[in-house]
């Protein structure tokens, strides 16, 4: 039992820390363009991306190539968007992205825990 319990606390701790690791990436990556909380400069706002309709903020002005993508934000989706927005949807306006699996994981990780 207390071998269950010390499992439990150090899963548990670990997962502010992995979210704190995911933020790190997603400032260093798309924190020139994004935020999470809304207003954000030239990009739309994070916050609840994960399970929002592709290019679907109303005070957001997307790109056409966005706004033919339709579809809704899923880990897939973004993964593939965020290694390669111009080959995700030619014409886009993102230009920067992030080639590393493991920065793209930790930065959906943190996207998803933005609600």
């Amino acid at each position: 039992m207390r071998l269950a319990l010390a499992v439990l606390f150090v899963l548990t701790a670990a997962a502010p820390a992995f979210a704190a690791t995911g933020q790190a990436v997603f400032n260093d990556k798309c924190g020139d363009c994004h935020t999470v909380d809304p207003p954000s400069g030239t990009a739309p706002a994070l916050k609840g991306v994960v399970g929002r309709k592709v290019a679907s903020l109303p005070d957001f002005q997307y790109s056409d190539a966005l706004k033919a993508k339709g579809g809704t934000w899923d880990e897939a989706s973004l993964d593939a968007f965020i290694a390669n927005p111009k080959a995700y949807a030619p014409g886009t306006q993102m230009t920067a992205g992030a080639a590393d699996p493991a920065d793209r994981k930790a930065i959906i990780d943190y996207l998803k825990s933005a609600k």
